[in-house]
């Protein structure tokens, strides 16, 4: 089982979720969240903005639901500009349904 975990603009996170939902996965989770990038900091105001509004998405899904999950979130989150976002996966050993108890890598 992989982890993804996408941080993107808050503007375009809710349609990522949609995005990712199609592809038939089961649970998303959606973190706002600010963050800073390497990128130089917007002035709103006259005042340099500190935090982009940005939020974490993360899903577990099948080794097999991978590739086509992170082209979804590209798809959706892609402008072409810096500070579109970052994904990062990460192997998953077990899980554990704390309601039954079960565990399982299958329990996703």
């Amino acid at each position: 089982m992989k982890r993804i975990e996408a941080i993107v603009q808050s503007e375009v996170s809710r349609e990522v979720v949609k995005a990712i939902r199609s592809k038939g996965v089961g649970g998303v989770t959606l973190i706002e969240s600010l963050g800073q990038g390497a990128g130089d900091r917007p002035e709103i105001g006259g005042k340099q903005i500190e935090f982009n509004s940005t939020d974490v998405i993360v899903t577990v899904v099948n080794d097999s639901q991978q590739d086509s999950i992170i082209s979804a979130i590209m798809d959706v989150a892609h402008t072409g500009e810096k500070g579109d976002g970052k994904i990062f996966i990460s192997n998953i050993e077990e899980s554990y349904d704390i309601s039954t108890k079960q565990k399982s890598t299958e329990v996703i």
